[in-house]
């Protein structure tokens, strides 16, 4: 990546491997068992926010078959959407920090929906009087 928006990708990855270091000091402050290898290795805990990430992402779809299942007819719960923008947010997280401009840009565009239809259905709930 190159200009400016290639150097304020390569900064802010930057910034989120030192935060990944920070946390490994904790860590391994904290719970002794822990290899002190993920000190020198922040991608150890990429990794494990990645997975974190595709988790919460994931969830929103159990939310929705579990809410579907119960009403019995298609449905989407506001949970669907809060799930949603926070496995998009850790998710793109994790793209900047791999320095992926296609991943950046699809989760992107997905947090901008999922506020977007966060907006819609307060809107919503607020003009009937919810």
């Amino acid at each position: 990546m190159s200009g400016v928006f290639g150097q304020a990708v390569v900064y802010l990855a930057q910034q989120i491997e030192a935060v990944a270091t920070m946390l490994a000091i904790v860590l391994t402050t904290l719970l002794p068992f822990l290899p002190d290898s993920l000190v020198e290795q922040p991608e150890k805990i990429m990794i494990v926010v990645g997975f974190a990430g595709q988790g919460l992402f994931a969830m929103r779809f159990i939310i929705q078959w579990l809410s579907s299942e119960k009403q019995a007819k298609s449905v989407i719960p506001i949970a669907f959407w809060y799930f949603s923008i926070g496995g998009g947010s850790v998710l793109f997280l994790y793209a900047i920090w791999r320095q992926d401009l296609v991943f950046m840009s699809g989760q992107g565009l997905g947090l901008f929906i999922y506020l977007r239809n966060l907006y819609f259905v307060r809107r919503s709930r607020a003009a009937m009087g919810d």
